[in-house]
């Protein structure tokens, strides 16, 4: 059942952030659902890093954190693409 919460979280994270970085356009469903989870597991650095938890569920705080690092991630990747 886990699985399945990261895979909805995952999605949903992913398919926010990719609005915020306007690149929903170029990325499909599977797509988001990597960088949702992908982005959880960067946000989730960064605020251990600071000093903060990281993702510890499905909650609106791990929501955020999940955003903060989706929108890094994708930020990371379109600076990389450029080079």
């Amino acid at each position: 059942m886990e699985i399945i919460l990261w895979i909805v979280f995952g999605g949903l994270v992913g398919w926010i952030a990719s609005l915020i970085m306007k690149t929903d356009g170029d990325q499909g469903a599977v797509l988001n659902i990597v960088v949702g989870i992908a982005g959880a597991i960067i946000g989730g650095f960064i605020m251990n890093s600071f000093g903060g938890n990281a993702v510890t569920g499905f909650n609106f705080y791990s929501f955020i954190v999940a955003i903060l690092g989706a929108v890094v991630l994708i930020f990371t990747i379109r600076v990389l693409r450029r080079v």
